[in-house]
């Protein structure tokens, strides 16, 4: 037991050093960044111009600080971030490699011939294709992906990632006076960003930002797996959840402990795993009920629940039509019913088993349903056949 507690406190110990080395790697690189920002004549020019226009605006969305940024200021900003990832070891990939990694993980096509460089892919609404440039606020998390640069990111204003006060120290003057508008509640103070108290904090993790979402997803770097689940588990959650990328298993298991830890009604998990694409067509996320069938036991069955109660609900569900719901039903019951058959060991004839049995009580009242099944070859699940041979067996036996 000593060994095996030393073992763990080791392995956290090498974690923690881990973390602090790739921490602390990042920081000396932000200082190689801004030197090449600064020795780069051209570059220099255009942020330093765009970064005193939003200086000068302030740091209040709710006067309207952020009101005239436009594609300038996202130009910018990619300029800026992509001599962070350079800096930090981004690997440069093709035009088809890089388009493929956005089909796969935001179900967006990329069309290199078009004249604009970005993409806005909407958090909210996946669907929304129309491309705008708004910055990043509570109300809009767009993601835009830059074609040029191959990269994404939010669209932050720079101040929000770069030291300013350090790299262009003339700029400060900017800040000594207050900044002052006219509203009709008269003339108001607008927040200045050297106000804002954590700003330095808010860089450094910004930064640190921009490179881990770029280097796991499109360098395959999975060193920065774990730094996303614990310092960016909201991103995590959204590509899961919105976009469908479930191919990162920590990423899942992020999901679906969130689910738990938050006590949700049992319908929300199927709306994470069954839903519609932007064409109307359903989608089934194969690794969300992978994931419960391997993490299903017997004194831990939440996940497996809530999944049987969505499919007792599916009946009265109007987001699916028939051929979407005897679908879904096949996949939660190739889920579920193994269980109860096989790892619970209870008997298929068991009174308690058909009383859980997702199959058993969905062919009582649908007997359709074996047909329908039959006629697409179970779907090609593996454990379906078997499992509604049986249902069926002793719904026959019930009816002698």
């Amino acid at each position: 037991m000593e060994k095996a507690q030393g073992k763990l406190i080791i392995t956290k110990s090498l974690i923690a050093s881990c973390f602090f080395c790739l921490i602390q790697c990042q920081e000396k690189k932000q200082e190689v960044i801004y030197q090449n920002v600064k020795n780069n004549t051209m570059q220099k020019t255009e942020i330093s111009s765009i970064l005193e226009k939003q200086i000068k605006k302030g740091a209040a969305e709710e006067y309207g600080s952020f009101s005239d940024y436009s594609e300038k200021d996202l130009n910018a900003l990619v300029e800026l971030e992509d001599s962070i990832l350079q800096s930090n070891g981004y690997k440069n990939i093709t035009n088809e490699q890089f388009a493929a990694k956005i089909e796969e993980i935001f179900g967006r096509k990329i069309d290199f011939t078009s004249s604009s460089n970005f993409l806005k892919i909407d958090t909210y609404n996946k669907c929304d294709k129309e491309l705008s440039f708004v910055p990043l606020s509570a109300e809009y998390q767009n993601i835009y992906v830059s074609k040029n640069d191959k990269l994404i990111s939010y669209f932050y204003p720079l101040p929000l990632l770069i030291d300013y006060q350090k790299t262009y120290p003339y700029l400060k003057k900017i800040e000594d006076n207050p900044i002052e508008i006219e509203t009709n509640e008269g003339q108001q103070q607008v927040s200045r960003w050297k106000d804002i108290p954590n700003l330095k904090e808010q860089q450094k993790k910004n930064n640190q930002i921009v490179v881990a979402r770029n280097m796991y997803l499109f360098n395959d770097n999975k060193a920065y797996v774990t730094w996303l689940v614990t310092q960016d588990p909201s991103f995590v959650k959204t590509l899961v959840k919105q976009f469908g990328y479930t191919k990162e298993p920590k990423f899942n298991a992020l999901m679906m402990s969130d689910y738990l830890n938050k006590g949700q009604s049992s319908s929300d998990i199927g709306d994470i795993i069954f839903v519609k694409n932007c064409k109307g067509e359903l989608e089934i996320r194969t690794e969300l009920l992978k994931y419960i069938k391997e993490h299903t036991k017997s004194d831990e069955n939440r996940l497996l629940n809530a999944l049987e109660n969505f499919g007792y609900a599916l009946k009265d569900n109007t987001n699916f039509n028939a051929d979407d719901k005897y679908k879904i039903l096949a996949y939660i019951g190739n889920t579920v019913d193994p269980f109860y058959l096989n790892f619970a060991g209870i008997n298929s004839g068991n009174a308690v088993w058909n009383a859980e049995s997702v199959l058993y009580n969905s062919v009582v009242k649908d007997r359709n349903i074996i047909a329908v099944f039959q006629k697409n070859n179970y779907y090609g699940l593996p454990d379906l056949k078997d499992s509604l041979i049986r249902v069926q067996g002793i719904i026959d036996h019930e009816s002698e």
